[in-house]
């Protein structure tokens, strides 16, 4: 095996989400072990509300690994993902649809600055904006991929894979 994923579902959704998913079979056809936490409990509280308790679970899962894992987050999954990186070693995040803050939450959105990381976001997102998105990489000089997509990025998934197969790539050639 070469490493581990925890890719984490947006808001409403489920570790059975087509993008987790589809992202989750192509890491284990190229060896890597995944895990898809299950947030529906945390959402429940509503955006804001499910914020803190998905840090809580992600971090727990991270904390019960050997080694650093890759994050992959959709929406409130790469919220909290880019959150977390801040307080536990991840190998690198892989952030789609991110928000720029979560209304009624008083933390930015905020990651690591010396993790590997790729932002991809749709140009038509009416949910995640991309110019917040678009300033936070701007700010910190990091590769944000623009695709012909809305926030469910569903048109995008074949670009969206070959980045990933991309990410794993590199992360096993350094590992």
């Amino acid at each position: 095996m070469r490493g581990q994923i925890i890719l984490s579902h947006g808001s409403d959704s489920s570790p059975g989400a087509t993008k987790v998913s589809a992202l989750a079979a192509l890491a284990e056809s190229l060896g890597w072990r995944t895990q898809r936490p299950d947030y529906s409990t945390d959402d429940a509280r509503g955006h804001a509300g499910s914020v803190a308790p998905r840090i809580a679970r992600l971090r727990a899962t991270i904390e019960a690994l050997d080694a650093p894992p890759l994050l992959v987050g959709s929406s409130m999954g790469a919220f909290v993902s880019g959150l977390v990186s801040l307080d536990v070693p991840v190998a690198g995040l892989l952030l789609l649809a991110t928000p720029s803050g979560i209304p009624g939450h008083a933390r930015a959105f905020d990651l690591r600055r010396d993790v590997p990381t790729l932002l991809i976001h749709g140009w038509r997102d009416d949910v995640c904006p991309l110019a917040g998105v678009q300033a936070f990489a701007a700010q910190r000089r990091l590769p944000l991929l623009v695709l012909d997509d809305d926030h469910r990025l569903g048109a995008s998934m074949d670009a969206i894979a070959a980045q990933f197969r991309t990410m794993l790539d590199q992360l096993a050639a350094s590992a």
